[in-house]
């Protein structure tokens, strides 16, 4: 078995051992595997052992892995940051969007889409730790872009991202998280995604309602951001 193999086995153990812990049925959490800086070699090797769903966040390495894995079903992600000169590309190409968090962005993602994909799955980047490096709309503007994004005829709210600050205290993993779980039910959408959770706290996600856990250094190894990604 491949290292990839042995370590999207190894990260499967987890997953089905916080959702044992948490009383959740296994199936209604997803593994995104985060491919940024890999080669699409790897993303090749993982879906030989069973993945289908890659996250990216840099738009021209993904749109290479794209073409080079044509021949593959798999389904895209998009979860870096967003500018308004990247989303025509990112409207085309990919089936899932973790990352909007202005409402400019969305509705150029509405207009964009092709007429002849289905609507694009988009979550709500919410900065639920307040920190001014990260992403993310604040929590006392979600109802309004949510209420926004929600009514726009080419994208389907699917639910919330978070990536709270990084801490060990499991406590605050659980309360960050919990937080993120609040915000969607609040916005009685009737939405059904939590994308949260990644290698070092997907076990706080999960238990707190994460239905996709964004997995990138337990499954491909820790990113060497100066070699080629192709």
């Amino acid at each position: 078995m491949s290292t990839i193999a042995e370590n999207i086995a190894k990260v499967g153990v987890r997953i089905r051992e916080a959702a044992q812990a948490s009383q959740r049925n296994l199936a209604d959490i997803g593994l995104l595997a985060v491919s940024k800086t890999k080669p699409a070699g790897a993303i090749r090797e993982a879906h030989a052992a069973g993945l289908c769903d890659f996250g990216e966040n840099y738009l021209q390495e993904a749109l290479e892995k794209q073409a080079e894995l044509s021949d593959l079903p798999l389904i895209w992600h998009f979860i870096g940051p967003i500018q308004s000169n990247k989303t025509r590309p990112i409207a085309e190409h990919f089936d899932w969007v973790h990352s909007v968090d202005r409402l400019k962005i969305a509705q150029r993602l509405s207009d964009q889409r092709p007429a002849h994909l289905p609507p694009l799955n988009i979550c709500l980047q919410v900065n639920v730790s307040a920190e001014d490096s990260k992403s993310g709309c604040s929590p006392d503007e979600l109802l309004e872009l949510a209420k926004a994004v929600a009514a726009l005829p080419n994208l389907r709210l699917r639910g919330l991202m978070a990536i709270p600050e990084p801490t060990d205290d499991v406590t605050a993993q659980h309360a960050a998280f919990a937080r993120v779980r609040q915000l969607r039910d609040e916005l009685a959408l009737n939405l059904d995604t939590l994308s949260m959770g990644m290698s070092h706290d997907l076990e706080a996600a999960i238990a707190e309602g994460a239905t996709w856990v964004r997995i990138g250094t337990a499954l491909f190894g820790a990113r060497d951001y100066g070699q080629p990604t192709h």
